[in-house]
């Protein structure tokens, strides 16, 4: 897979007020990765925040990704240089930064992300220029890896605004358990308050002209053309775990 063009390939989507539908994955399996990768999504998210993998096993679960010519991006544990190092250099194409509160913090991890000159991260050969085989060609993506932005605390959206302006944003990406825990509604989606700050995110998103996405973590079709319909161009569909939990044989095969 050309990673770069991949990356190109969602911007100019994105930029076109087209759709871009991902995935996330947290079982460290190669064979759901391969499966994943072979699904249409143009993205798929390993995350290392909440899921069960390590950074040595970026390098096969992307492998598996990348053989359905999906992008795997990573949910940073923290976002600290090290996090972005380990994921890029292994071969994301791009990151997702959890809780974002500001734009200092934002562009602390953008910098982390990109090679000098546009920003800090440690020069080296890795997986991601094939252990310097491809040092020179890997430059350009170097300077830009995809970067999305996670909302997910009432604080950020009260300064999403000054977040929104930060140069080299890719998308805004709602994390909706995180957001309405912070308004004390956990996981209550239909009620008023957390219908009306995800609203608020969405409307200063297309303010700023900057993609907004949301987290439609239960598989629904219905709920995702939904989505779509309100003016979400950024969508993590689903979950690996979640996907085998809601095909479960019912009743239970111990109850049989």
């Amino acid at each position: 897979m050309n990673r770069l063009e991949k990356i190109h390939f969602i911007r100019k989507s994105l930029s076109n007020k087209q759709i871009s539908i991902g995935s996330w994955m947290q079982i460290p399996d190669t064979s759901v990765a391969e499966i994943m990768g072979q699904a249409g999504y143009d993205w798929v998210a390993v995350d290392m925040e909440h899921g069960a993998i390590s950074g040595h096993q970026l390098p096969d679960l992307f492998r598996a990704l990348e053989l359905g010519d999906t992008l795997p991006l990573v949910r940073l544990a923290h976002g600290g240089p090290k996090d972005c190092k380990q994921a890029l250099d292994a071969v994301a194409g791009g990151v997702i930064v959890p809780m974002v509160e500001s734009a200092e913090q934002l562009i602390a991890v953008r910098n982390a992300c990109r090679w000098p000159p546009s920003g800090t991260r440690g020069i080296g050969f890795s997986r991601a220029n094939l252990f310097g085989k491809h040092f020179e060609h890997y430059r350009e993506e170097a300077q830009a890896p995809l970067l999305v932005a996670m909302i997910e605390h009432v604080c950020a959206v009260e300064c999403l605004e000054s977040i929104l302006a930060v140069d080299g944003l890719d998308a805004i990406l709602i994390g909706p358990y995180d957001l309405s825990a912070s308004m004390g509604i956990t996981g209550r989606f239909d009620e008023s308050a957390f219908i009306t700050s995800i609203e608020k995110i969405r409307m200063l998103c297309d303010k700023a002209k900057i993609p907004c996405g949301l987290h439609v973590v239960m598989p629904d079709v219905d709920v995702l053309k939904q989505r779509i319909k309100e003016g979400y161009r950024f969508i993590a569909y689903s979950i690996d775990s979640v996907f085998f939990n809601v095909s479960s044989i019912s009743p239970k095969v111990s109850s049989l």
